[in-house]
């Protein structure tokens, strides 16, 4: 198991940051740029927390602190995921812009990001409990649900990305269980995989879109 699940985290990895920096190397405009730093976020956040987790599973050593410390950086990174994912929204549907959905955004995302820093999460010792696991995750689970209605309100506008509310809507159906009941049930943890997987999917999207949209092509 260890070693089916530390493979598919460090292929995970690499193709997460060997994307972003595809799509910014490769990247004509505001699009570009923000597909490729949403991919970079994603997969540098993630390693915050997966390369601990990979190391204890060969390392005799105490990884609690490390674990919990990349979890915290990995609950910030993915909020700031969803954060270049609505502005990626407004890029690619420009003059839709809404002053007050903005505001809400950056409301949420700020809301989140403080309560991921209060040391009731428990994040030194890796024990966060049910009671902060949902606190937290409100205004994540909100800031999620903005961003997935709006992907999908603009699903027949472009091929491509048109499955990108869907991914985003079932990685948090994976997500949840996870952040509130996995240190309960630990095997929940297994869900993150499936989760790891939409995100997989996401950054596919953005290489075919990115391709497709290469003037060289």
């Amino acid at each position: 198991m260890k070693y089916g699940e530390s493979t598919f985290d460090i292929l995970y990895l690499l193709f997460a940051i060997i994307s972003g920096c595809i799509l910014l190397f490769k990247a004509k405009n505001r699009t570009g740029k923000l597909m490729g730093a949403a991919a970079l976020v994603l997969g540098c956040g993630d390693a915050f927390h997966l390369v601990p987790r990979v190391l204890n599973y060969f390392v005799s050593s105490d990884f609690t602190a490390a674990l919990g410390i990349g979890k915290l950086i990995t609950s910030i990174t993915m909020t700031v995921f969803y954060l270049l994912l609505y502005y990626l929204w407004q890029t690619l549907h420009p003059g839709r812009e809404q002053r007050s959905m903005t505001i809400l955004v950056w409301v949420l995302t700020a809301v989140r990001i403080v309560l991921c820093l209060f040391p009731q999460n428990g994040w030194l010792t890796n024990s966060s409990g049910v009671t902060w696991g949902v606190i937290r995750n409100n205004p994540f689970v909100l800031l999620g649900a903005a961003v997935c209605l709006l992907f999908f309100r603009s699903r027949k506008k472009n091929r491509i990305l048109s499955p990108v509310w869907l991914y985003i809507l079932l990685s948090f159906l994976f997500y949840l269980p996870v952040a509130v009941g996995a240190g309960l049930v630990p095997i929940l943890g297994m869900l993150m995989l499936p989760k790891t997987v939409c995100y997989i999917l996401i950054i596919i999207a953005f290489l075919r879109f990115t391709v497709k949209n290469d003037p060289q092509n």
